[in-house]
C-alpha cells in the first residue's frame, strides 16, 4: 500500500555511497554487508549520518541491479575503500511512502508509476528508496515504511 503521492523539489545534501552492480538474485546477500561497510567507513572519518539509509537504483535490468547504497552525511566524506562522496541532487520528483514488507515493493512501485503516468508526468529511469522503518528497528513487517522517490523528466 502506498500513501497519496506528491510532487516536490528535493533539496541538495551530501551523501556517502557504495556503488554495486550485481546479479538481481544477490540483492539480499549484499545489502546488509554493504550498509555495514558504508556505516563503518563514514564513522571512521568521524562524520555523522543524520538520516535514514537509502538505495539509488541507476538501472534495474531483468538480470542485474546497478545501484548505490547510501547514507546522508553531515559533511562530505573522503573516498575510502569502496565508499565515495556523493549527493542528493536538486530535482523535481514524485514521492510516496510504501507500507509493508519489502516483498511488496514491486507492486508499490507499479502503483506509484501508474499514478505518475496518470498525472501526465514522465519518470526518469532511476529511482530512490529511503528506508524509514525496517527490520533493523521494527520486527513487524506491517510497520515497515519505505519512501519511494521517482525523479521526473523536465
Amino acid at each position: 500500500m502506498i500513501d497519496e503521492p506528491r510532487l516536490e523539489q528535493t533539496r541538495a545534501y551530501a551523501t556517502a555511497v557504495i556503488h554495486l552492480t550485481i546479479p538481481r538474485e544477490k540483492i539480499r546477500d549484499v545489502m546488509g554487508p554493504g550498509l555495514s561497510e558504508l556505516r563503518s567507513a563514514v564513522a571512521a572519518q568521524g562524520i555523522a549520518a543524520p538520516g535514514p539509509w537509502f538505495t539509488h537504483h541507476l538501472s534495474m535490468r531483468p538480470v542485474t541491479f546497478d545501484f548505490e547504497i547510501g547514507v546522508p552525511v553531515s559533511k562530505p566524506v573522503s573516498p575510502a575503500g569502496r565508499m565515495q562522496a556523493s549527493h542528493m541532487p536538486v530535482m523535481q520528483v514524485a514521492r510516496t511512502i510504501f507500507h509493508g514488507d519489502y516483498e511488496g515493493l514491486a507492486s508499490g512501485w507499479a502503483d506509484f508509476d501508474a499514478w505518475i503516468e496518470a498525472q501526465g508526468y514522465k519518470a526518469r529511469p532511476d529511482l530512490w528508496e529511503v528506508y524509514l522503518v525496517g527490520p533493523e528497528t521494527e520486527p513487524d513487517p506491517s510497520k515497515w515504511r519505505t519512501e519511494l522517490i521517482r525523479p521526473l523528466m523536465a
